[in-house]
């Protein structure tokens, strides 16, 4: 059960990056450029990921539901995010308008939570394959909880809610991640599954959260830091072989 241990371990190293997001937006000033690159990144990443390894893999398992599972994954997380709330995008949340009702932010934080299981969820069938394939999920999941956790603190600030209480929601946001490594662990015989789900769930947060994000930012180095994020998976997958 070694996978167990190491995927509980990397989901709590994620749950703490979604913690250091939402300390961000305690600290003044930030570097909202800064924030802007890192998700950048974990777009590119995170697309290269799922494309080519989680896809891939995917249908590989499960020939025939694989296609049906990468689409739920993907509509699951679409109703979640952006049917419960009124309004939501990753990067700093100041539409008070939009969540001048506290009941908007914490169904946003219920969208996020059900991503964020499902990144859980992911890790652990990564390493239920391959120690490659749990380490580069886990390399995409980590490289977009720190906007994860800042969207998540800021729209609970934009709500009227304490600091304090947007630092409770992203703990929620952990907790949750961790809860999705036991599930899997727990599920483990359905790990085809399990990946397929994870993989529709990880293209929708790079294609239709990430990227849209990014390209709202003008300026040629977001689309190249994108492009470094993919370069980084094909990098790491010759290094990982080579070796």
């Amino acid at each position: 059960m070694s996978y167990l241990w190491i995927s509980l371990a990397l989901g709590t190293v994620a749950g703490f990056a979604n913690l250091f997001g939402g300390a961000i937006v305690s600290a003044r000033p930030w570097s909202r450029t800064f924030l802007a690159l890192f998700i950048a990144l974990g777009a590119g990443f995170m697309l290269a990921t799922a494309l080519t390894e989680m896809v891939p893999e995917s249908l590989r398992l499960a020939p025939k539901s694989g296609p049906a599972l990468i689409l739920l994954g993907y509509f699951i997380v679409h109703y979640f995010e952006h049917t419960w709330p009124a309004h939501f995008h990753f990067g700093e949340e100041t539409h008070r308008s939009e969540f001048v009702n506290p009941r908007v932010a914490y169904t946003a934080l219920g969208g996020l939570t059900i991503h964020t299981f499902f990144d859980g969820v992911s890790i652990t069938s990564g390493f239920l394959i391959s120690p490659w394939l749990g380490t580069v999920i886990f390399g995409a999941t980590i490289l977009h909880n720190v906007p994860e956790g800042f969207t998540m603190a800021s729209i609970m600030v934009a709500a009227g809610r304490t600091r304090k209480a947007g630092m409770a929601a992203v703990g929620v946001l952990a907790v949750s991640r961790v809860l999705g490594v036991l599930g899997m662990a727990l599920a483990h015989r359905w790990v085809n599954y399990g990946l397929a789900l994870s993989a529709g769930v990880t293209l929708y947060v790079a294609a239709s959260d990430l990227i849209p994000e990014v390209n709202k930012t003008a300026g040629p180095k977001y689309a190249l830091t994108v492009a470094l994020g993919v370069a980084m998976v094909l990098v790491l997958r010759y290094l990982f072989f080579a070796i």
